[in-house]
């Protein structure tokens, strides 16, 4: 089918989108075969399959840190989640030697992940560059860093070092069989909230956009990087597509979109699935408009107090309302907290639910992928 005959069809659908022949590829024109085909899979499996994704699974748990080939997950189920999610967060900010130890820990495990076939999604809670505060957001503490990292402003150079470090480790990542190992990259994600240096209330909309594409600009153009698939995933506050893509920087510059939404799926004991749906729908909707993968980039209920969750809310949720998601990917268990944890460990009264979600033919674990780098 001709471009012109795409854009036609697009603009009788009302789609304003000009679809290349190869809609269902990244946009990064050189990405490895690994990457384009980890792209081609994510969407062809999100037709009829949801993959299960846990932060931080294969590095510690509840109770336990460090251990080799272990997850929480796979204590319960026998198979580690699908997706398993790490972060970026120790690679800048910290002492050399630090951060030299951390890209090592964090190569392996993702490279480990590649070899046994599952997926690695890259979080990004990104330190401060500019003054104090960590990641969040600290009245009289944080500066508005935004607008000093974009092209022409005072941190620019800085933090082109800083990408530098990321691009060199994201090319030094590579499996058994020799390849680049592909991630989803999710950078600046919860920026419609005001908790992050990152967040709405803390830099224009023209600001964000073009920190968001100098920095997959940078990264794929100028430092080489062809093993990422770039996510792009607000928090919950929209409740239009117009609202979603706010900030959206353009079907150019995005091959995910996501959401994370942990507020109308029982956090604080309050639910609003109605709202939950139409949010995910938005954003499934976008993606099939738009060529674009889709996922439930974050959820969670803290502590699992609800003993039916995972089938009950869940995955009613995600089977029955047309949604088209490559992933579910909830948050951590921690170290050492006894309540600060989103997946079930053994002895968990949520097991039992969760094995039946874990059972059902509507979501993938890691041990259900079968080639997606292929």
């Amino acid at each position: 089918m001709s471009k012109k005959l795409i854009l036609v069809t697009g603009l009788m659908l009302g789609a304003w989108h000009l679809v290349s022949a190869q809609e269902n590829a990244p946009v990064d024109k050189k990405a490895t075969a690994e990457t384009r085909a980890l792209y081609k899979n994510l969407k062809k499996l999100s037709e009829k399959h949801i993959i299960f994704g846990h932060q931080h699974a294969t590095e510690y748990g509840h109770g336990w840190s460090g251990d080799q080939d272990r997850s929480d997950v796979k204590s319960v189920t026998g198979s580690h989640p699908g997706v398993i999610g790490v972060d970026l967060s120790g690679f800048s900010g910290i002492s050399p030697e630090a951060i030299e130890a951390n890209k090592k820990n964090l190569r392996k495990n993702v490279a480990d992940t590649y070899n046994r076939g599952g997926i690695t999604t890259v979080a990004w809670h990104f330190s401060n560059p500019v003054s104090k505060g960590g990641f969040y957001w600290k009245d009289s503490v944080s500066l508005p860093a935004v607008k000093y990292l974009i092209p022409g402003g005072e941190a620019h150079e800085k933090y082109k070092e800083i990408l530098k470090g990321i691009g060199e480790w994201a090319k030094s990542v590579k499996g058994a069989d020799g390849k680049l190992v592909p991630m989803i990259f999710r950078p600046y994600h919860e920026f419609d909230g005001d908790w992050f240096w990152w967040g709405k209330s803390h830099c224009t909309k023209e600001e964000f956009i073009l920190l968001w594409k100098f920095t997959v600009s940078y990264l794929r153009d100028e430092l080489g990087v062809h093993n990422f698939i770039y996510a792009f995933s607000p928090d919950n506050k929209f409740k239009t597509e117009e609202q979603f893509l706010d900030r959206y920087p353009g079907d150019e510059w995005v091959d995910m979109v996501g959401m994370d939404n942990y507020g109308d799926f029982g956090r604080d004991n309050r639910y609003n699935l109605e709202a939950g749906v139409l949010k995910l729908k938005i954003v499934s909707d976008y993606a099939k408009k738009a060529g674009k993968l889709a996922a439930f980039t974050e959820t969670g209920l803290e502590s699992i107090p609800n003993n039916t969750w995972w089938t009950e809310t869940l995955l009613k949720t995600l089977k029955n309302n047309d949604l088209q998601l490559s992933y579910v990917l909830v948050w951590r268990n921690d170290v050492r907290s006894p309540t600060h944890f989103y997946a079930p460990y053994p002895g968990h009264t949520s097991v039992p639910d969760f094995l039946k979600f874990y059972d059902d033919e509507f979501t993938l674990f890691e041990k259900d992928l079968k080639k997606v780098y292929k």
